[in-house]
C-alpha cells in the first residue's frame, strides 16, 4: 500500500479501528425471550456481551416505547476485534448462501466496510439444531483510511473476499 498510494510514513498506513456488530430487535416487541437469545448469540459470535439499545422516544406506529430495548451492539476492538474478523472471513461468509464475494458498494466514502449477514447460523459458535430464531445483523469495519480505494484496498490485502 505505501508504494500503491505513495504514502511518505508508515503511520500514515490505513489500519482498521474498530469492528462494531449491530442487531436490531425491534420486531420481537415486548417479547423477552427471543430477545434473551439475540443476546445469547451475540455473545456467542463476538466474545464479549453485547450492550442493549433503547429508544430515545415513543413511536405508536412501530409499537415502540421509550425505554424498551430495541437492540444490541457489540463493539470489539484488538485482539477480539482480530478473532472476529478472520472467523467471518475464512468460516462464516463461505458459509452463506449464495455468497459470490463482497461488493464493492459496500465501502463508504471514508473506507469502512458495511455488510450485512442474513442469518447468525452461518457461524459455526451457534449451534443450528438449538437455535429457534434466526435473525440478520449488521457488521461495520471501521478503519483509518481516507477513501474508498483505500479501504478496499486494505480490505483486500487483508483476505476478504471482494468482488472486483
Amino acid at each position: 500500500m505505501i508504494k500503491r498510494f505513495g504514502y511518505r510514513n508508515v503511520m500514515a498506513v490505513p489500519k482498521i479501528e474498530k469492528t462494531v456488530v449491530n442487531v436490531g430487535a425491534g420486531r420481537a416487541g415486548s417479547e423477552a425471550k427471543f430477545k434473551e437469545r439475540i443476546e445469547k448469540d451475540i455473545a456467542l459470535i463476538t466474545g464479549q456481551k453485547p450492550s442493549p439499545r433503547t429508544a430515545r422516544k415513543s413511536i405508536s406506529g412501530f409499537k415502540i416505547r421509550q425505554g424498551n430495548t430495541v437492540g444490541f451492539v457489540s463493539t470489539l476492538r484488538g485482539r477480539r476485534m482480530y478473532d472476529f474478523l478472520d472467523r467471518l472471513v475464512s468460516v462464516a461468509l463461505p458459509r452463506s448462501r449464495d455468497f459470490r464475494g463482497i461488493e464493492a458498494r459496500s465501502f463508504d466514502q471514508k473506507g469502512s466496510l458495511n455488510i450485512g449477514i442474513r442469518e447468525q447460523i452461518i457461524f459455526p459458535e451457534v449451534v443450528y439444531e438449538s437455535s429457534k430464531d434466526i435473525f440478520p445483523f449488521q457488521v461495520t469495519v471501521t478503519t483509518t483510511a481516507k477513501t474508498k480505494e483505500e479501504g478496499s484496498e486494505l480490505m483486500k490485502l487483508m483476505g476478504f473476499p471482494i468482488k472486483q
